[in-house]
């Protein structure tokens, strides 16, 4: 039995080589998890990894929703994923019956949604966007067009209020990690660190955004850590980017923002932190479990997905 890991990592690396097997992993897993990965990213750059890997097998190291997008994109390929019970809280705010009724409400607009949702929910959309391309494809349709904005009210609110859009609905969704900062004890943090830039995912409710010297997506927070002159900074978003953030900048320190009840741990994402090496393993193994999927909502899913990919 496999139980160390650097064993575990090892036998990985073989299975991944006899198998042509490539794994995708999301800045939120865990280090050990990152560490075995052919590719690191935000949701937009793995979206567009997955269409174009070399391999007869992809790994998605991530939550569910993750999976399902590699698959629409790479009907042909093998996706696998090591824990399927790693869901999604902003996923799983939006159910896809739910939000059919919910459009049927707004006849004639043009529907956005956030890769965080599910297969069924990719289909009921128009475009989707991620955090790093949210603004440009909300500008890319005209404005005197409505718009339905999901799941992510956050999310939803900035893009909104940045574009001055009051024709945009938005239904009500949220991620669990980014509703729990805590306003009070970011500014005490603030206080102990003046120098500090504070960097914050635009997911995190308005009065945290407003606080932020840098609001963007995980891949737009590591950039600006890169860029900017400052030695430290408070990082307001899932703690698992801060080992990326640390391995790209070693000078630099790097502080997490704590949430409102620093007891539950809630500036860590409970499903990313569910894929293990152990899973992983056992997933290349078995090449299983896979992600199957109706090819009639794959198409239309698809279809919302390249919409987002074609949008420069």
């Amino acid at each position: 039995m496999v139980n160390n890991s650097a064993a575990l990592s090892s036998r990985i690396a073989e299975l991944k080589r006899e198998k042509r097997a490539v794994i995708l992993a999301h800045y939120y897993t865990t280090p050990e998890v990152q560490a075995v990965a052919d590719f690191l990213g935000d949701s937009l750059a793995l979206s567009v990894k997955a269409q174009n890997v070399d391999a007869d097998i992809i790994l998605f190291a991530g939550v569910h929703f993750m999976a399902e997008t590699a698959k629409v994109l790479c009907p042909e390929k093998k996706v696998l994923i090591p824990c399927p019970e790693a869901g999604c809280s902003l996923a799983e705010s939006c159910d896809a019956a739910d939000f059919a009724a919910f459009k049927e409400r707004y006849p004639g607009h043009t529907v956005v949604s956030y890769v965080n949702t599910t297969v069924g929910v990719k289909a009921l959309t128009d475009v989707c966007c991620t955090s790093s391309n949210a603004l440009k494809v909300v500008e890319s349709i005209p404005a005197g067009q409505p718009v339905i904005f999901a799941p992510d009210r956050n999310l939803g609110s900035y893009i909104k209020k940045l574009t001055g859009r009051e024709n945009m609905v938005i239904w009500d969704g949220a991620c669990h990690v980014h509703e729990e900062f805590s306003l009070e004890k970011l500014l005490a943090l603030r206080a102990e660190h003046p120098e500090a830039k504070v960097v914050v995912h635009p997911e995190c409710r308005a009065y945290i955004v407003e606080v932020a010297d840098f609001v963007g997506s995980t891949a737009a927070i590591l950039d600006y850590c890169g860029a900017s002159e400052a030695d430290e900074f408070i990082v307001v978003t899932e703690a698992g980017i801060l080992a990326e953030m640390c391995k790209r900048y070693p000078e630099k320190r790097f502080i997490p923002a704590p949430p409102d009840d620093e007891a539950c741990g809630c500036n860590n994402c409970k499903y990313m932190k569910m894929v293990t090496l152990e899973n992983i393993l056992a997933c290349l193994e078995n090449e299983a479990p896979e992600i199957e999927l109706d090819e009639e909502v794959r198409r239309r899913a698809e279809r919302s997905i390249r919409n987002m990919i074609a949008i420069r």
